[in-house]
């Protein structure tokens, strides 16, 4: 196991208002390059409030969290959507592909919107990318041409475009069926322990949750069981 990515110091979310509503309380969590690590718990439960938090996507009311040893705490918006650009990459339950463009060019997005690469580059990086995840016959189509399977790794491949250190999955394998649901659970836990990645995923499916490296269990926006 590599060194630490991300820590969480008595993390906290919290909406004010008539009522007030907590949506994470005080988490302490360390996440490692190499670790594929799985949130569950209840229903609104806060688990996907703590993986918005922890992917930058939320500021905290309380609490710290660092990234590289960084704490974000300071960072402007425009630092942090770079951060989340450069360094992120995120799977969601819907895979937020844009109809207009084929996969090759969903993928390539990211890499274009960060200018790190050439077209030439971008382009060979985004097909080699869909050919690793078993995709080079579906590059040039369109999302609707594709199943939920093949669409769910088409985000996963623009995830990985620019070659993050931390893979944040919302319910990734929500909308899939048992089949596809297995792949896409299976490349995110090789990608953690191949790809000097550290990967977390939020998902209410146990099989998923238990085949993790290290499960964390949400109730009441808390930790409820021990972090191991």
């Amino acid at each position: 196991m590599n060194g630490v990515v991300l820590r969480a110091e008595k993390l906290s979310r919290r909406i004010e208002g008539e009522v007030p509503i907590t949506l994470v309380d005080g988490v302490d969590l360390e996440v490692r390059r190499g670790e594929f690590m799985s949130i569950s718990g209840p229903s609104g439960s806060g688990k996907s409030s703590l993986l918005y938090l922890l992917g930058l996507l939320d500021r905290p009311t309380g609490g710290r969290l660092w990234l590289d040893g960084r704490d974000t705490s300071s960072y402007a918006e425009n630092e942090l959507a770079d951060i989340r650009l450069s360094r992120m990459g995120f799977v969601f339950q819907a895979h937020f592909l844009l109809p207009e463009f084929s996969a090759i060019e969903n993928v390539m997005l990211p890499m274009r919107r960060l200018a790190a690469l050439r077209g030439t580059e971008c382009a060979d990086r985004a097909r080699a990318l869909l050919t690793g995840l078993g995709l080079a016959e579906q590059a040039d189509k369109k999302p609707h041409q594709l199943s939920g399977g093949q669409s769910q790794r088409v985000a996963i491949a623009r995830a990985l475009a620019n070659r993050p250190q931390l893979i944040l999955a919302d319910e990734p394998t929500g909308n899939l069926d048992t089949k596809s649901s297995a792949n896409v659970q299976g490349i995110l836990r090789e990608l953690a322990h191949t790809g000097d990645c550290a990967v977390i995923a939020v998902t209410h499916d146990i099989a998923f949750a238990a085949s993790a490296d290290r499960q964390i269990r949400v109730v009441d926006g808390r930790l409820a069981a021990p972090d191991v």
